[in-house]
């Protein structure tokens, strides 16, 4: 078993208060994050846009494992993923996929599947319990 963690400190309310995100690999080393950045355009992150971010490389991983299972290996995979989160709800509803990618010698029918594959089964994708979308790009 693979066992990642990282770490949150909140200090104060919900609005007016802050905190700090930190991982075990220091790529996050007290990372600010607030009412503001969460729900406004503050300076820091959220965890919405830390699932993004986890989404998004967990797809395009899983996409370029799944290419080479079919004999492709691709110049670049580039896998944006912007999550939705509805306040009224208080839950991430959607997370959201655009991709384009360059894959010598794969046709357009075969890219399509191997996507939609990828997304269906990547491990943030089976996390996830919101509505994920696709569009696919072969450039």
């Amino acid at each position: 078993m693979i066992k990642r963690n990282a770490t949150a400190v909140w200090k104060g309310t919900g609005k007016e208060g802050s905190g700090v995100v930190s991982t075990a690999s220091t790529v996050l080393n007290e990372t600010q994050y607030s009412f503001n950045t969460r729900f406004e355009d503050g300076v820091g992150t959220n965890p919405e846009e830390l699932i993004a971010a986890a989404h998004a490389g967990c797809f395009a991983m899983k996409l370029s494992f799944d290419l080479n299972a079919a004999g492709f290996i691709a110049d670049e995979i580039n896998a944006k993923a912007t999550v939705v989160l509805d306040p009224s709800k208080g839950e991430v509803t959607e997370s959201n996929i655009v991709l384009t990618a360059k894959i010598p010698n794969i046709s357009e029918e075969q890219f399509q599947e191997i996507a939609a594959g990828a997304k269906a089964n990547c491990p943030i994708s089976k996390l996830l319990n919101a509505s994920i979308s696709l569009d696919a790009t072969l450039a």
